[in-house]
């Protein structure tokens, strides 16, 4: 994976905003294009087809695109295993803002409609705690893992959502960890709210991953090929605004790592002070600007670390084995140091990470394998995992990114 110099603005249009230009800061060639597919054997995962990454700033309006994706390079069906449902941390974040939603809106028996539901496990919570009604669109739904209170009152769509469903009307809408795999991003909220249509005032929650952190951090595992659309507070808040909606809030939720807006149909353009956050094109500019070097540096310091590692014959693993562990095997070009990923979901056991080919094993695994360096994919599970180990009797060294 490469990082170059920013180039001059190209002739690309910016999806969100519309503006021409969109100048380059950052590529990574031949890139897995799925890093959450369920794949069954070692060598499937290696060949596993490949597509490049060619991130692109808008000067305009803050946002960032892969301007290299090409969506029929990707897969969202039933082998796509993308849960963080069999964390107990992850649950009680999920069921926090659920309650949270329920009572800021007052979502008590009402008909929500989630965009992008994944396993449905949201979904769920919102009709559970609510006593709710539910519709859910997502290609990768499993019906065979839907049960609990509510299942009843709850319809899943194995599909992508588009306005062939507009008659689907809700009190609410959700949409979690989804408009970062669109990229047509303005065409694709513009047919949220012709759905919407003269229902004003009916509210909406969006939930993706918060760009400022990755481009501050240089935080290259969360930069893969499904996520083509990358977003900051004040960039995320400037689409809504402009396709219909006013802006209730925004927040960053999960150590930073996600950013959320609230927000609500309207019939005209609001006029808004920015919220906190918003005002932050400067800022971006800087960052994409000194991504390329600070990049670099990041990477060379994990590649010596893992190496010496190899080099001391010490055993290392990952612990996750979704997107961040394919990013990072990939990026680093290490995988031949690193063998397993270690991950709670049972459902991805026994399968390969596409691109490196490492084995997906069972916390229990690790008994006998006896690792020196477990490096963890998302420091937010640390403490989850350091008592895992511990549980295993295992007191190996811990690396978060």
């Amino acid at each position: 994976m490469t990082s170059d110099h920013p180039t001059e603005a190209n002739t690309h249009t910016c999806p969100a905003c519309g503006a021409p230009g969109m100048s380059v800061f950052h590529q990574a060639p031949a890139v897995p294009t799925n890093s959450c597919i369920l794949l069954p054997c070692r060598e499937d995962a290696r060949r596993y087809p490949r597509g490049d990454i060619r991130l692109g700033f808008c000067a305009a309006c803050g946002f960032i695109a892969n301007l290299a994706f090409d969506p029929r390079l990707t897969e969202y069906s039933g082998r796509y295993e993308e849960t963080q449902g069999f964390s107990d941390t992850f649950n009680s974040f999920h069921r926090a803002l659920a309650e949270r939603l329920i009572e800021r809106y007052d979502l008590r028996d009402k008909a929500i409609v989630e965009i992008g539901c994944g396993k449905g496990e949201f979904l769920l919570l919102l009709c559970e705690i609510g006593g709710n009604r539910g519709i859910g669109f997502d290609p990768g739904v499993d019906p065979k893992r839907i049960g609990g209170a509510a299942a009843e009152r709850v319809r899943f769509i194995a599909d992508f959502y588009s306005e062939q469903y507009a008659e689907v009307q809700g009190d609410f809408v959700a949409c979690k960890m989804t408009l970062e795999h669109i990229a047509p991003v303005g065409e694709f909220l513009r047919s949220v709210r012709r759905a919407i249509g003269a229902r004003t005032g009916t509210p909406v929650f969006f939930q993706i991953p918060e760009t400022t952190r990755i481009l501050r951090d240089c935080a290259f595992e969360d930069i893969y090929y499904e996520h083509c659309s990358y977003f900051s507070p004040g960039s995320l808040a400037r689409l809504f605004r402009r396709n219909g909606f006013e802006v209730l809030d925004l927040s960053t939720e999960y150590d930073g790592q996600y950013l959320t807006i609230e927000a609500r149909a309207v019939a005209e353009p609001v006029s808004q002070a920015p919220l906190a956050g918003e005002d932050d094109i400067d800022s971006l500019r800087e960052l994409t600007g000194s991504f390329p070097a600070r990049f670099a540096a990041k990477r060379a310091e994990w590649e010596a670390r893992i190496r010496a590692e190899a080099n001391a014959g010490h055993r290392v693993v990952l612990w996750g084995s979704g997107s961040k562990a394919v990013s990072f095997v990939t990026t680093l070009d290490l995988g031949h140091a690193i063998e397993v990923a270690v991950d709670i979901n049972p459902y991805r056991h026994g399968h390969f990470l596409p691109g490196g080919g490492q084995e997906i094993v069972a916390p229990e695994f690790l008994r006998g394998y006896r690792p020196d360096l477990v490096v963890v994919m998302n420091p937010v599970y640390r403490a989850e995992i350091t008592r895992d180990l511990e549980r295993l009797g295992l007191s190996p060294e811990i690396l978060t990114l």
